[in-house]
């Protein structure tokens, strides 16, 4: 509790957190405080910030808490049984274009086995035993991980038939209508690409996330950079242009070192690789299914 409100450093946050309404854990906070009777937390405008006593209680909790991780990494590591839950982060692109069919395979293989999928956590909760599997477009992955590099993630520029029917064979794209990604995307690939490349460009939309980006882009407002994996797998989209070189990636599934022997997470990991590489074709832009076509006359 004490750093679910030290990390979020409001009530409000760290009952998000913690699953529980911000009542409770003010409650919380105030027995606790009352039970030790000192004050870990001073109540400034902006936030909850650590009086001198908390941050010396937040050291100890933290240590206490990753050893407790630790404990429940290597005991879980020792499962053999191919059944219990297995929690999954990746991305909201991959839930709604090349995930769905290889879970469903997987869980008639292995129906003892729930998979949760998480769209919204970062790589680094396999540390914290908030997910086991990752699978992500990532550049380089953490040293603490292992896992396998399934292939290269390529992206292009995609557009209704609409749109790009309107534009010459080889537009510039500076000259392009396009939707961007907002600032919580900013570290993306495609958001330091089109900072560099497109500074001028016009913005019809900006969203925080590529999933919206696509289907504005398929409702005609502008042009959106994607991973091909996801534009191509979309009827109502087209490619505008070749592969953009500069964005590419590459995709990994990956586990922390101490749960790769457990049995859920090896056959798990074992056969979604399997699957993924199957689909390198289209996960590297080569099936190019969104191409428009254009008349010679």
């Amino acid at each position: 509790m004490v750093l679910a409100v030290a990390d979020g450093a409001s009530l409000a946050a760290a009952a998000r957190i913690l699953g529980v309404n911000h009542t409770t854990v003010l409650r919380r906070v105030n027995a606790f405080e009352a039970r030790l009777g000192i004050r870990l937390f001073d109540r400034l405008p902006t936030g909850y910030a650590l009086t001198a006593g908390g941050e010396e209680l937040l050291g100890a909790a933290r240590t206490m808490a990753e050893t407790v991780n630790e404990l429940a990494r290597k005991l879980s590591g020792q499962d053999l049984r191919f059944e219990g839950t297995l929690r999954v982060t990746t991305t909201d692109t991959l839930m709604v274009s090349v995930l769905p069919p290889i879970l469903a395979a997987f869980h008639k293989l292995h129906p003892g086995i729930r998979v949760e999928a998480m769209t919204q956590n970062s790589i680094a909760n396999l540390t914290h035993r908030d997910a086991d599997v990752a699978i992500r477009p990532v550049s380089q992955p953490q040293e603490i991980l292992v896992g396998r590099r399934i292939s290269g993630v390529a992206f292009a520029a995609y557009a209704a038939r609409s749109y790009a029917e309107t534009l010459p064979a080889e537009p510039r794209f500076g000259l392009l209508r396009w939707i961007a990604p907002d600032d919580s995307l900013a570290n993306t690939g495609v958001a330091r690409w089109m900072r560099s490349s497109l500074p001028d460009a016009e913005i019809a939309l900006r969203a925080d996330s590529l999933v919206t980006m696509s289907h504005a882009a398929g409702a005609g407002m502008g042009v959106a950079a994607l991973p091909c994996y996801l534009g191509d797998s979309l009827p109502g989209l087209v490619r505008v242009g070749g592969l953009i070189e500069e964005i590419g990636s590459a995709l990994w599934v990956l586990v922390h070192d101490d749960l790769r022997r457990t049995a859920r997470v090896h056959a798990f990991t074992k056969f979604v690789s399997g699957e993924l590489q199957q689909r390198r074709d289209l996960l590297e832009g080569r099936l190019g299914g969104g191409v428009l076509e254009r008349n010679a006359s």
